[in-house]
C-alpha cells in the first residue's frame, strides 16, 4: 500500500503535466509581464465558472478577503459577523482593515453560520455578515440573505473551501457558491479545491459598482488609508487557467471518496459522518467526522501511530481567543462551536486515495472508537 497523504498535489500535477508545461512555456516565451494576458484570461475563466460577471484575481486568499471588504467602503469600526468556529486568519483580516469581528454560533450538522445566532448579534453597528462555506458545503444563504435584506447589511461569501459547490434555494434555482451574496472571495492555496502549486486568490461580485472599486484598488494600490499592492503572478494565473477546467472532475472524485467513508461509518453510532444539507452540494474539501470529545485526541494519535495523517480544524473557538474576547465573550456563549472544536477530526481527502488506503483508514478509526466507546 502506498503512503497515505492528507492531500495530493503532486499526483494531480502528473495528470495535467502536458497542459501545465505548455502554459508555463507560453508564459516564459511571451514574458508579457506588463500586459499580463494570462491573468485576464484566468479572471474571465473563474468568472465564467462561478457564473458572475466580475472577478478580480490577486496574490492570495487573505488579500482577496481584504479586497472584498474594502470594496464595501464600510466605516472604521463597523462590525462584521462571522462564525466562531473557523480559521483565525479570517477574523484577523477583518480586524486588519479596521473593522470589528463579531462572532456567532454555527449549526451542529453543517458547521456553518446559524442564522438565529447571527440575528442575536446584529446591532446598529453591524455592516456585514461573512458566511464561510465550511469544509465544502454552503452556508444557509437564503436565511442569511433575508437577514442581510432585513437589516440592510452586506453579505460576503468565503468560498475558499467550496469552489464548485452548488446552492439550491426555495426557488429551486441552482447557484454556484460565491454567486449568491453581494461579494465573494476564494484562495488558491495548494490545499484548496483548485489545488494550485503556489499562492493566489480572487474576489468576485455580480455588482458592477463593487467590481469597479476592486479594480481601482488593485490598479492604484491604495484605498483611503489602506495600502493595497496585490497582484496574481502571471505564471500562477496560467497554471490556474488550466486547472479550473478540471475543478468539477476533482470535486466528483472527492465525492466518490466520501461515499466510501460514508458507507464504512454508516453502521457506527460512535462516528458521525459529515452531514449533507438538502440545499447544497458537498464537495468535501475536508472529510470531517465527529466523535466523542474524550475520544478525539486519542484517535488522532492512534491514526498517527499507524501512519495515517489527520487534522483538527479548528481546535480553538475564535470567541475564546484572548485577542478577540475583550471581555465580551465567555465559555458557553457559543456551545456548538465549543463542542465542535473538541470533537471534529478531518481524515485524508483527495482524489488520488485508493480503496486499500481508505479501507485501512476506516478500519483504524472504527477499531479505536469501538475499544474506547
Amino acid at each position: 500500500m502506498e503512503d497515505i497523504k492528507m492531500t495530493s498535489t503532486k499526483a494531480l500535477y502528473a495528470k495535467l503535466k502536458p497542459e501545465l508545461d505548455a502554459a508555463f512555456s507560453a508564459v516564459m516565451a511571451s514574458m508579457g509581464m506588463e500586459e499580463r494576458p494570462q491573468v485576464q484570461a484566468f479572471a474571465e475563466s473563474i468568472a465564467t465558472h462561478l457564473q458572475v460577471p466580475h472577478a478580480t484575481p490577486c496574490a492570495n486568499g487573505t488579500d482577496a478577503l481584504q479586497l472584498a471588504l474594502l470594496s464595501l467602503q464600510l466605516p472604521a469600526g463597523t462590525e462584521v459577523i462571522l462564525p466562531a468556529f473557523g480559521h483565525e486568519a479570517i477574523a484577523a483580516t477583518v480586524a486588519g482593515v479596521g473593522l470589528q469581528p463579531v462572532f456567532a454560533d454555527v449549526d451542529m450538522q453543517t458547521f456553518t453560520l446559524d442564522p438565529a445566532s447571527v440575528e442575536r448579534y446584529i446591532t446598529p453597528a453591524t455592516g456585514a455578515i461573512l458566511a464561510v462555506h465550511q469544509f465544502g458545503q454552503c452556508a444557509p444563504m437564503q436565511e442569511l440573505l433575508a437577514l442581510a435584506q432585513k437589516y440592510k447589511l452586506w453579505l460576503v461569501e468565503d468560498v475558499t473551501q467550496a469552489l464548485g459547490a452548488i446552492y439550491v434555494g426555495e426557488d429551486e434555482k441552482e447557484r454556484k457558491a460565491g454567486a449568491i451574496g453581494h461579494v465573494g472571495y476564494t484562495s488558491f492555496f495548494p490545499t484548496k479545491p483548485l489545488l494550485d502549486s503556489g499562492e493566489g486568490g480572487a474576489a468576485f461580485t455580480r455588482q458592477s459598482e463593487l467590481a469597479e472599486r476592486m479594480l481601482q484598488i488593485t490598479r492604484n494600490g491604495m484605498d483611503g488609508k489602506y495600502t493595497f499592492n496585490s497582484r496574481l503572478d502571471t505564471l500562477q494565473a496560467a497554471m490556474l487557467d488550466v486547472k479550473i477546467k478540471y475543478v468539477e472532475e476533482y470535486n466528483e472524485a472527492r465525492q466518490e471518496i466520501a461515499r466510501f467513508y460514508d458507507n464504512a461509518f454508516a453502521e457506527s453510532e460512535l462516528v458521525q459522518a459529515p452531514h449533507r444539507a438538502t440545499y447544497s452540494s458537498q464537495i468535501y474539501h475536508q472529510y470531517t467526522i465527529k466523535v466523542a470529545p474524550e475520544v478525539r485526541n486519542g484517535l488522532q494519535q492512534h491514526l498517527s501511530d499507524n501512519f495515517i495523517p489527520s487534522a483538527i480544524y479548528y481546535p480553538h473557538p475564535l470567541h475564546l481567543l484572548e485577542k478577540y474576547t475583550s471581555g465580551k465573550y465567555k465559555p458557553g456563549d457559543f456551545p456548538v462551536a465549543e463542542l465542535l472544536s473538541q470533537s471534529v477530526l478531518s481524515l485524508p481527502m483527495h482524489s488520488e486515495l485508493k480503496e486499500d488506503q481508505l479501507g485501512y483508514i476506516c478500519r483504524h478509526v472504527l477499531t479505536y472508537v469501538k475499544q474506547r466507546g
